[in-house]
């Protein structure tokens, strides 16, 4: 396992360089081709998507379940010559090891294994890796919902909560918007009095953006990016804001989007434009998902591990498919830390309990 996922590593997969996703992709592929029959969709201006339908031990099969992961990562291209795989005090550290790379390892390791001892499954299941996840999941997300909406569990391969792995009923919304206001330029010190000024106005309209905010309700709104005007001596034409947007409920997304939009200048001879709104819908805690965990807590007692479950403030793919009603389970990936961060790793002392619970997972559903 540890051989496998140091060669998936080490074959970089930046969501903005198709080539070297796909390369990942025919890696995949070749892993998973004796395990299942493996086809690719086209992913536009990304990198194309990996489906593999695996072929396991049982009976004739009824139903489906889908496993979802990304092939894609947030490192660019040559991250690894600053960054290499490596093996250290029980950890395994490199750039998408965590997220998500080692997932998709488990993953594949626990079909092998099914196989090799010849326990049955009673479902069909289907692997999908999206190549686009990490920036939004614009090209994969028809796919996903297509896959998702004909499944009766999905089991999402993101990494756990945490250092001790904890499993991810819920997900917040995720959305964004961008501001931009447009004002009048004129001369600052010859007649400023004649300039409607446009960074004046975002200012103004940040702290009205800020307090949108409602962190007891799990809303949070962060004016990320800001950037205007030309020259100080010039009273600016133009200035706009990149403002990123979390939720619990699929009710307050639509509450601050409407919000958004109802925005209006404090200087009349401003005007503002705003783009944007939800980008991932939440993924709220249900019956279903609460099942599917129940069911993976025993399993993983069986095993020895003591399971928890948790809320994360990020989003997966796994939010589309809850979002249809599906019972989603998310965070049956790596148990480590450092999600996009440089010192990204996993725990090698979990690799075969999250490969076990895995395996027991599909057997059982």
């Amino acid at each position: 396992m540890t051989a496998l996922i140091r060669q998936f590593v080490e074959c970089e997969s930046p969501s903005d360089h198709p080539p070297s996703v796909n390369r990942f992709v025919e890696l995949v592929s070749d892993t998973a081709a004796p395990l299942a029959a493996v086809r690719s969709f086209p992913g536009g201006k990304f990198g194309k998507h990996l489906v593999c339908d695996m072929r396991l031990p049982g009976p004739r099969k009824a139903g489906r379940i889908l496993a979802l992961g990304h092939s894609d990562t947030v490192w660019p291209l040559g991250t690894l010559r600053g960054m290499p795989f490596r093996k250290a005090d029980g950890r395994l550290y490199g750039p998408g090891v965590y997220d998500m790379k080692a997932g998709i390892v488990f993953f594949l390791f626990a079909v092998r294994a099914l196989r090799e001892l010849d326990i049955g499954v009673r479902s069909r299941v289907l692997l999908q890796l999206n190549s686009d996840e990490e920036v939004g999941s614009a090209s994969s997300r028809a796919l996903t919902e297509k896959h998702a909406s004909s499944s009766r569990a999905v089991l999402v391969l993101e990494p756990g909560t945490g250092p001790t792995g904890k499993l991810k009923t819920a997900r917040k919304g995720v959305g964004g918007f961008r501001m931009v206001v447009h004002g009048k330029a004129s001369h600052a010190g010859v007649n400023s009095e004649a300039g409607a000024s446009a960074v004046v106005e975002l200012a103004r309209q940040i702290n009205r953006i800020a307090a949108l905010a409602q962190p007891k309700r799990g809303i949070t709104v962060n004016p990320g990016v800001i950037s205007g005007g030309t020259r100080s001596n010039v009273v600016a034409a133009e200035a706009w804001a990149e403002i990123d947007i979390r939720v619990m409920r699929e009710r307050d997304g639509a509450a601050i989007e409407k919000q958004f939009r109802a925005l209006r200048p404090f200087d009349k001879r401003c005007s503002i434009e705003i783009s944007g709104g939800l980008n991932r819908p939440p993924m709220e805690r249900s019956a279903g998902g609460v099942r599917l965990f129940l069911m993976a807590r025993r399993l993983a007692a069986e095993l020895g591990v003591d399971l928890e479950e948790s809320l994360s403030g990020g989003g997966s793919d796994g939010n589309f498919t809850a979002a249809l009603g599906i019972p989603t389970l998310d965070g049956l990936g790596a148990v480590g830390e450092g999600a996009h961060a440089a010192n990204e790793h996993i725990l090698m002392g979990r690799m075969a309990d999250r490969t076990a619970l895995l395996a027991k997972l599909l057997a059982a559903l």
